[in-house]
């Protein structure tokens, strides 16, 4: 998943993700109550645990993140798994 977001500087990202994990989950087992069935899934549970963010600034422009993001989302969307053995 790819967002592009700003919020108040009195927010800390991690506290940011937390709200969005937290009510993104909500929204979803509302919509889709057979996945919390299904999977015996609490809302902490339904994503992963870690995260990747990245600030934008001098170096990295909005209109470049805006352009990963769109290209990105046409990806296949199936996650792969890798064999080790």
């Amino acid at each position: 998943m790819h967002i592009s977001l700003s919020f108040s500087p009195g927010l800390s990202i991690a506290k940011v993700v937390v709200m969005l994990k937290s009510i993104s989950a909500s929204v979803i087992f509302d919509q889709y109550p057979e996945i919390k069935k299904e999977l015996k899934l609490w809302r902490s549970d339904f994503w992963e645990k870690g995260y990747f963010v990245r600030t934008v600034g001098d170096e990295v422009r909005v209109e470049v993140i805006r352009k990963y993001i769109e290209y990105h989302k046409h990806e296949e969307v199936s996650a792969k798994q890798l064999n080790l053995f």
